[in-house]
């Protein structure tokens, strides 16, 4: 199960990144900060482009391709979460929900503006976006936790873990590309929600494998938002959201539209639907 082909982006200089682990945390800082922020998708006629190509064009004095067309996903986003924050993030499909999701566990860079983010980071969006098949299910937790910001000691303590939320163990060896579908999304999820992370970003479309297995990822998961120091949640389950979050977000065509309360937030939401059908 390869990780989704992501789209080709623009690098600003603007963009800055702040990531620490261990440093304190006041009741007034900012774990995750975004200022003034844009992400601009491109796309090009030739799909095949690559740095070599790039190179070669520059020693050869070739024209770059040129865009076939560009689309901002998100603009002019302002954000502050803080320490023990619950956020929802609502719109209607294409908002920008997911993609501000998606920036925020640094998946994208901005095109413009800045993001701070200050915290352990466990996005829970694509599972096994970092995996590599031909690894064994033991190689990809060092491999998983190295991306998550984890030496492989602090790894290795967290195996026992891992394998006993799996019962994955006795196919530890195995390479990744012979695990079943299920297998493979029950190893993601456990090396994610094992980690214990001060921020904590869900996408609703998150699957969590076979029928057996949900119970008991949703109470882990529900451990897990206990323990993070600020959750942030995209979904269309509006009951969700005013159950698990106290702040709601509502996007709309890569802005945001309003930020509250969640139980304002959703009501207006809820209304603008209804009056728009």
């Amino acid at each position: 199960m390869p990780p989704s082909n992501l789209m080709k982006t623009s690098l600003s200089s603007a963009f800055r990144t702040k990531y620490t682990r261990h440093d304190r945390r006041s009741a007034t800082e900012a774990l995750i900060e975004l200022e003034n922020v844009a992400l601009r998708f491109v796309s090009y006629h030739d799909k095949q482009y690559s740095i070599k190509r790039a190179v070669l064009n520059l020693l050869l004095q070739r024209e770059e391709p040129k865009p076939v067309s560009e689309f901002w996903a998100l603009q002019g986003v302002n954000l502050r979460i803080g320490l023990g924050e619950r956020v929802g993030i609502l719109g209607h499909n294409g908002a920008g929900k997911s993609t501000l999701l998606r920036l925020m566990a640094r998946i994208y860079p901005p095109t413009h503006g800045s993001l701070e983010i200050r915290g352990i980071v466990a996005p829970l969006i694509e599972m096994g976006a970092g995996f590599n098949p031909e690894l064994s299910g033991r190689d990809n937790i060092f491999l998983n936790g190295a991306l998550l910001g984890f030496n492989r000691r602090e790894m290795n303590e967290r195996l026992e873990g891992i394998w006993a939320f799996t019962g994955l163990e006795e196919f530890a060896d195995m390479p990744l590309k012979y695990y079943s579908s299920g297998m493979y999304v029950r190893l993601a999820f456990a090396i994610a929600t094992e980690v214990e992370p001060e921020i904590l970003l869900i996408d609703e479309s998150l699957g969590v494998g076979d029928a057996s297995f949900v119970d008991k990822a949703k109470t882990r998961l529900k451990r897990v938002m206990e323990k993070s120091n600020a959750v942030v949640i995209v979904s269309h389950d509006m009951d969700s959201l005013r159950e698990l979050c106290t702040r709601g977000i509502w996007m709309d065509h890569g802005r945001v539209v309003d930020d509250g309360p969640i139980d304002r937030i959703v009501d207006e939401y809820i209304e603008k639907v209804r009056n728009a059908g």
